[in-house]
């Protein structure tokens, strides 16, 4: 199978490495920086440059780069495709990008499932792309309703031959819905808590669960504020809730209620345990 890669940054690169690493797959890669491309061609990670004339060899593409990107992308090379072939993006939101490559693959022959790899790091770029990065992590797919189920099994059992240790299968607005708290909240609190004054002066303080805190403060300010934006009704809710908790701590303490305090953080003690089931 012939797989085109777009976009090499870290997420993309990892794509391209675990494909090599892991499959007897060919690898195309595409990049705006050419010097990028060169790179993961230098370093193996891609067998060739993925251009206009070549892209009617990939059987699957998957594309990796923020919601606008992807969608000129798309709207630029789709001609090149050739009809069946799938096409897979590994973007933050789901919706957005649906609605846009929808018509585009009814237009143009070929099929689009969306997909979200669960896998990162606070960095970013081709440099930091590893085979491992997504070993053991869940992929999701957002497939259409008529999208043949053969496909979503060949592309489960792809994403499982690269390291993935699950696939999930929803639609796209329950991935929206959904990353707003497991993803998108999670980095506006990092974001939020490491603003305070004392955050600058923590050297000698600190141990796992700040760190854990604030792992993901340091992003890509316009990559985030655009994923945002695409996902903003489902992220307001989930802002607004987690607000509205934070408020009961602040007024247990204020009015030294020793026991709301103690049934606040015993509540969330349980909660977190039955997220583990």
């Amino acid at each position: 199978m012939t797989v085109g890669v777009v976009g090499l940054g870290i997420i993309g690169g990892s794509f391209a490495r675990s494909v090599k690493a892991k499959t007897e797959h060919v690898v195309l890669g595409w990049n705006r920086s050419r010097s990028t491309l060169d790179y993961a061609a230098d370093v193996g990670a891609i067998d060739a440059e993925l251009t206009d004339e070549n892209a009617a060899q990939c059987d699957l593409i998957i594309i990796a780069l923020p919601p606008k990107a992807l969608i000129d992308w798309v709207e630029d090379h789709a001609r090149f495709l050739r009809k069946g072939c799938v096409v897979v993006d590994a973007c933050g939101v789901k919706r957005s990008v649906a609605g846009a490559l929808r018509p585009l693959s009814k237009e143009y022959g070929f099929v689009y499932v969306g997909g979200h790899p669960m896998a990162g790091k606070e960095v970013s770029g081709f440099s930091v792309s590893t085979d491992t990065l997504f070993s053991g992590a869940s992929m999701i797919l957002t497939p259409f309703e008529d999208t043949d189920p053969i496909i979503i099994e060949a592309l489960r059992g792809f994403f499982i031959s690269i390291g993935f240790g699950r696939v999930t299968v929803t639609d796209p607005d329950e991935h929206d819905r959904m990353i707003a708290y497991t993803s998108q909240l999670c980095h506006i609190a990092s974001s939020a808590f490491i603003k305070s004054p004392t955050a600058q002066r923590h050297s000698g303080f600190t141990a796992g669960s700040f760190r854990d805190l604030t792992r993901v403060a340091k992003l890509d300010a316009d990559l985030w504020t655009e994923l945002f934006f695409l996902n903003s009704d489902y992220l307001a809710e989930e802002l607004d809730a987690y607000i509205e908790h934070l408020s009961e701590y602040l007024a247990a303490l204020r009015s030294e209620n020793a026991d709301e305090m103690r049934r606040l953080l015993r509540e969330g003690s349980e909660l977190k345990e039955k997220s583990r089931k």
